[in-house]
């Protein structure tokens, strides 16, 4: 039977794959086990600088020659590392060892473990892919689809659905608009214990749900630092356009404005249709977002942007006044992603708020609870003081 290491042996080991052997004389490097040794070997082919360590005897980026054994090293991460080690080591290997290269090469890419990051990349670099790596990239894109859409899907859904429903009630519903829930409580006193049944005097229903209730506008920045946010609202806008009761359209911007609506239904595709980088015109996004607004006062646009304007700052500032004006519901995420409030142009959020925009990040678990609310025309601004998030202030 082996014996457990104590917590000294076992902190000396984690420093000591944390270090790299060089940090160490060879009297004082502690022994590594097989495993230990090929999770070391994994470590060192990216952060060892090829065998040499930094000034503070830590690990640092260079892999270097050993660039063409990437399909050998990426599928060692996968043996020796959790799923989110390994996102976190392959972003490593994208982005600081710029090896962005291993996207061209099919057999490479079938081996990359999906996140949102490497499907970012992806997108941005779809048009440099040679055809042979296309249709393995398209892969990759839709596993990622298929785990976010598994994760996020009912949470939005539920939400979506219950927030029509309380703001649709519906007292001379069809059958298949009954609300039983809320129908038997409202009639108990009506039982018939003869029968064992309930003669219900009044129907409770949900609203109509075969045309529209409230539409939707997702306004969506797709300038290069914005990569997570438009993957994840591509899939949001996916899931919402399934809903009869809302009527979702799809919008991205840079420099050109490009309506993806009609490609809703196929959010693999929708990715594929964002052309990623470019500077940002978020003025013409929103004059062509007014020529879609057809009932304002049951419109939400969703602007995800960081709002560095590259185009008319007075007119964008005039168009999204007459937008709220009009009486659309407006709300600015400066990033919908997990990784926190992103850099921003302060002065254009704070301007956003005065006018009664709510202006903050959102995480994609927080956002279907941030659609019920909105869709209830609920106080934004509460509702993320509920959950700790930061709105923007209007400037003194």
């Amino acid at each position: 039977m082996t014996t457990p290491p104590d917590a000294a042996e076992e902190r000396l080991r984690r420093w000591r794959l944390a270090l790299g052997g060089t940090a160490y004389t060879n009297e004082m490097a502690p022994a590594l086990g097989k495993g230990d040794q090929h999770i070391d070997a994994a470590l060192e082919a990216l952060y060892g600088g090829e065998g040499e360590s930094n000034s503070s005897g830590k690990r640092r980026g260079g892999l270097g020659s050993s660039a063409p054994s990437v399909a050998r090293w990426l599928g060692d991460i996968r043996t020796y590392f959790p799923t989110s080690v390994v996102q976190v080591m392959q972003r490593d290997a994208l982005e600081r060892l710029n090896l962005k290269e291993m996207l061209l090469q099919p057999e490479l890419l079938g081996s990359v473990v999906p996140d949102i990051h490497l499907v970012g990349t992806l997108l941005t670099l779809k048009d440099a892919l040679p055809t042979e790596s296309r249709a393995t990239a398209r892969m990759v894109v839709a596993s990622l689809v298929r785990d976010l859409l598994a994760r996020l899907r009912n949470p939005l859904q539920q939400a979506v659905l219950g927030s029509l429903n309380r703001s649709a009630r519906n007292m001379r519903p069809r059958h298949s608009e009954i609300d039983w829930k809320r129908t038997i409580r409202a009639n108990l006193r009506h039982y018939q214990p003869e029968y064992k049944t309930i003669i219900p005097e009044r129907l409770h229903g949900y609203g109509r749900k075969r045309s529209a209730l409230q539409d939707v506008v997702l306004c969506i920045d797709q300038s290069g630092s914005m990569a997570a946010s438009v993957v994840y609202a591509g899939v949001f806008g996916a899931v919402m356009a399934s809903i009869p009761a809302l009527s979702t359209q799809m919008i991205v911007f840079d420099t050109a404005v490009v309506d993806l609506t009609g490609l809703l239904d196929d959010p693999v595709e929708l990715l594929f249709g964002v052309q990623l980088g470019g500077g940002t015109d978020i003025n013409a996004a929103l004059s062509y977002a007014q020529t879609r607004i057809a009932r304002p006062l049951q419109t939400t646009l969703i602007l995800i942007s960081d709002l560095y304007e590259g185009g008319n700052r007075n007119e964008m500032f005039q168009r999204v006044a007459e937008i709220v004006a009009a009486g659309v519901q407006v709300i600015a995420l400066l990033a919908l992603s997990d990784t926190g409030t992103p850099s921003y142009d302060g002065s254009v959020a704070a301007y956003f708020a005065s006018l009664g925009i709510p202006a903050f990040a959102c995480t994609p678990d927080q956002f279907p609870d941030l659609m019920a609310a909105a869709l209830n025309r609920a106080d934004i601004a509460a509702w993320a003081a509920a959950r700790d998030i930061t709105i923007v202030r209007a400037a003194e």
